[in-house]
C-alpha cells in the first residue's frame, strides 16, 4: 500500500492517472500534456507501474498505458478498513 500512496502523492501522477480515466493513451500523447523532459516523465510512469497502478503495453514504437483499476480499488478498500469505514456491499 505505500508504494500506491508514494505513486499518488505527486501531482503529475495524479494527472496522468486522470487523464487514463478517459481511456488508453500512448506514453507520447501523455508527456505531451505536461511541461517536463521525456526522462522526467519515464519516472513517473515507472514509479505508477511499480504501484500496480498502470499497465505498459509495447505496440511497434510506442508504449500505451491504462489503468490497473483493481490494483486501485483493492488499495482504496484496504485504506477504509485501516480507517475503519466499513466497505461499501460488506467487503
Amino acid at each position: 500500500m505505500d508504494s500506491v500512496f508514494d505513486a499518488l502523492s505527486h501531482p503529475i501522477r495524479r494527472e496522468i492517472l486522470e487523464m487514463l480515466k478517459g481511456g488508453s493513451r500512448s506514453a507520447g500523447e501523455l508527456a505531451d500534456a505536461f511541461p517536463v523532459s521525456k526522462p522526467t516523465m519515464s519516472g513517473h510512469f515507472a514509479k505508477l507501474k511499480a504501484a500496480g497502478l498502470i499497465h505498459g503495453e509495447q505496440r511497434g514504437a510506442s508504449v500505451i498505458y491504462s489503468l490497473n483499476l483493481s490494483v486501485l480499488e483493492e488499495v482504496l478498500l484496504g485504506f477504509m478498513r485501516r480507517v475503519g469505514r466499513p466497505a461499501k456491499n460488506g467487503e
